[in-house]
């Protein structure tokens, strides 16, 4: 009973990892593990903790989105709360990565920082594509449940 358990359970990840969201996490998270290999090796090792920072968010988000947890979870937002992820670690990277190509002349800090832009632009077309607004929610009804 335990192994068709474990069987679905993996299943699910890996149906989720097949979407377009899913392909798009494991993207940010290979991004995010190339621009901290590549910031430890530059002599800017500083700028590390934004990609750990969004690889383990990313990874918790894989993770959330395979398991099917938002169903199970509702008192989240999970489509504005990724929204919110996407939009932050977007402007964070493209930021950060400006002013290591601008500031920096060592050749693993300006590999990183090109990594980090194009994880900031998968992070800004992760947001396009996880806006709430795009997924056509329904209100919330306002009236009490006896119509008064």
């Amino acid at each position: 009973m335990e192994s068709s358990g474990s069987q679905s359970f993996c299943g699910t990840c890996l149906a989720f990892s097949r979407t377009r969201k899913g392909l798009v996490l494991i993207g940010e998270i290979a991004l995010c593990v190339l621009v901290l290999v590549c910031y430890g090796a530059s002599r800017t090792p500083g700028y590390t903790g934004l990609a750990i920072c969004e690889l383990v968010f990313a990874a918790l988000v894989l993770l959330a989105w395979g398991c099917r947890l938002p169903p199970r979870l509702p008192i989240l937002h999970w489509g504005w709360t990724d929204f919110i992820r996407c939009v932050i670690g977007c402007l964070l990277f493209l930021i950060t990565s400006l002013i290591v190509i601008i500031g920096h002349r060592d050749g693993a800090g300006i590999a990183a920082a090109v990594f980090g832009l194009l994880a900031g632009i998968l992070l800004g077309y992760d947001a396009y594509i996880t806006l709430p607004t795009r997924q056509g929610h329904t209100a919330a009804p306002t009236e009490s449940p006896d119509g008064a």
